[in-house]
């Protein structure tokens, strides 16, 4: 076991440190690297989905939020509630990949159960497992990781949102200390309908920060506490949400989370999970939009043809599947990275807690990454889901409605996409100010090789990915120039530069997600054999080749907008040198390969 930390220790990455460091195939996890009992856990929650979700999408519809909480019990007696609870508290007690891969599963049926179950057994319950003290941990996990109660998070509020710690909520200490008595309102609160407590953030006298507090809620005795109508919603219908208001609501002093001003730290650690759970929650939802959409295409016959035959069709199942491909690829790279960081953490003696909390916080460049990507993607799915399906598209009866309809909420919650865009480069930047990520010394190699004279060497790309690995190592060196001369030109008051920090975003998105596919393929080419993956091959080179399109759009933005004169040129001049392909990919030719696969397997085969 020593040997394989050691090894760890030296192999695995900081957070953002892929941007500055090669990472070799053989060290990243992939979906193919599932154990045995992964694999298990992995059937259990597809029969569970099959059974129990699948066959009652249109009652979900129809806003039946007693279905959602039924479903939810019966997960809990599964076990699959308390995935990622310690054993001592009555949960499983499972590593980071695995409490990803069932939140991977059992989402792919609809929002609304998603929803319910990501609010639970994410936001609702980590802040408990993650910072509650023992009598807490004690009092409550056991109830939420059983499902004998539910929880809930109830952070935003009408003023509130984004800027998450100007909460108006009040907690107020009684005379005697024995107790805070709670005042304000709570908006978009998931779960709210049938949760028995509540992760409720305060602000206690004239405090810089809020406090978080568990606080219980019972109908029969609601202690202050009164909740709005169901809110009438786009998508995600049986997913209990509701206003939430608190009126001199008591919560025994021992019931505060964590300590005094804490609340906003717990808030933001708590959504850093959120991010990458829900980057999971994604996938299954693009593998069964893909199922349904080729399914169609290959049984509507027009022109006296399935249309599946047609070009239009098989370019729009190619990129939907290659798109699931990079999110799957991304998203198991990082949950892998988060549980060995875990590991190391607790080995050098950190208690769970504390294990878990820095290792995810590590980590939080990658979940802001994944939350963007794999919700857009998500939503690009389901609208070409629609479009594949035609006129039967937009209809109810037909399942793509309703799927693009739910997907439009990921690109929202756990912090709006525009958030976590500019949050995975001021969390860069900042890592680089404390020295976690050299970021200096490569951008100032960089700015000397754009004013150098560029070899003329042709290199040799004969082997498989040399051409493409080397394309990503001239994408990092875009983002170091752009992201670089930025953060020299304007310093701490880059963030007020809003669409630069979204243009370097992209960036550093399409990098992340273009190295996973390509080395997620490459270590599985190393083991079964190139015939095995000539679709992921194709699907890797693919996804590259849009990723170059992104980043010179939105390097070339970036330059035009803040460098003027010979500095411009410069580095428009480099832009066009690092994302030259020296051999452009067919990129009809890979479409039809991917395509193939999926129309002969009927499904998404990977």
């Amino acid at each position: 076991m020593s040997t394989q930390t050691d090894s760890n220790k030296k192999d695995l990455l900081r957070g953002g440190q892929f941007l500055v460091k090669e990472t070799k195939a053989e060290d990243i996890f992939t979906p193919e690297d599932f154990s045995d009992e992964q694999k298990m856990m992995r059937e259990s929650v597809q029969e569970f989905v099959n059974r129990e979700v699948m066959p009652k999408r249109e009652e979900f519809e129809k806003k039946n939020y007693d279905l959602t909480k039924e479903l939810m019990e019966k997960a809990g007696e599964m076990g699959f509630l308390g995935v990622s609870v310690p054993e001592e508290y009555d949960g499983l007690g499972m590593g980071f990949v695995t409490t990803m891969l069932v939140v991977d599963y059992i989402s792919g049926a609809t929002g609304s159960f998603s929803t319910a179950f990501g609010a639970h057994s994410g936001i609702g319950t980590l802040p408990i497992t993650l910072y509650g003290n023992e009598e807490q941990k004690k009092k409550y996990l056991p109830k939420l990781a059983t499902g004998e109660w539910f929880g809930a998070y109830a952070l935003t509020e009408p003023g509130a949102g984004s800027d998450a710690n100007s909460g108006k909520t009040k907690a107020v200490l009684s005379e005697d200390g024995k107790y805070y008595s709670i005042t304000g309102q709570k908006m978009w609160i998931s779960n709210a309908g049938f949760c028995n407590m509540m992760i409720v953030f305060a602000r206690i006298e004239d405090d810089k920060n809020i406090t978080g507090f568990i606080v219980e809620y019972d109908p029969e005795n609601p202690n202050g506490i009164s909740l709005g109508e169901e809110e009438k919603k786009l998508g995600i219908h049986s997913s209990s949400t509701r206003q939430v208001f608190f009126n001199e609501t008591k919560v025994p002093a021992e019931n505060m989370l964590s300590e005094r001003g804490n609340g906003f730290k717990i808030a933001m650690n708590a959504l850093n999970v959120g991010r990458i759970k829900l980057a999971g929650a994604c996938l299954d939802a693009q593998r069964r939009s893909i199922d349904a959409s080729v399914k169609y295409a290959n049984d509507r016959v027009q022109f006296k043809t399935p249309i599946s035959q047609f070009g239009a069709i098989q370019s729009k199942l190619a990129e939907m599947a290659t798109s699931a491909y990079a999110g799957e690829s991304a998203s198991y790279r990082a949950a892998k990275d988060i549980e060995d960081r875990i590991s190391i953490r607790q080995e050098e003696g950190n208690s769970h807690q504390e294990a878990e909390l820095k290792g995810v916080e590590e980590y939080a460049i990658e979940c802001s990454i994944l939350k963007v990507a794999a919700s857009e993607d998500l939503q690009n799915c389901t609208d070409e889901g629609i479009q594949i399906f035609g006129g039967m598209g937009f209809s109810a009866d037909a399942p793509m409605e309703s799927a693009w309809r739910d997907a439009r909420i990921t690109r929202i919650y756990e912090g709006t996409n525009e958030i976590n865009r500019m949050l995975c480069v001021g969390m860069l930047v900042k890592k680089a100010m404390k020295g976690h990520v050299d970021l200096l010394g490569p951008a100032t190699k960089v700015g000397e090789e754009l004013t150098g004279i560029p070899s003329f060497d042709k290199p040799d790309f004969s082997e498989l990915f040399a051409e493409e690995k080397e394309m990503v190592k001239k994408l990092k060196k875009v983002f170091l120039m752009v992201a670089g001369s930025a953060v020299q030109k304007f310093g701490p008051q880059l963030e007020d530069h809003q669409q630069l920090l979204l243009a370097s975003a992209d960036i550093l998105i399409e990098i992340y997600m273009a190295e996973s596919t390509i080395l997620r393929t490459e270590k599985n080419v190393n083991r079964f054999g190139a015939d095995t993956q000539k679709e992921q091959i194709a699907m890797a080179k693919l996804y590259l080749y849009h990723a170059v399109d992104i980043i010179n759009q939105k390097a070339k933005e970036g330059i035009v907008s803040f460098a003027e004169g010979d500095e411009q040129r410069m580095m428009l001049m480099g832009l066009k040198r690092f994302t030259k392909y020296e051999n452009q990919p067919n990129v009809v030719e890979l479409r039809k390969v991917i395509a193939d696969k999926v129309i002969g397997e009927n499904k998404y085969p990977f």
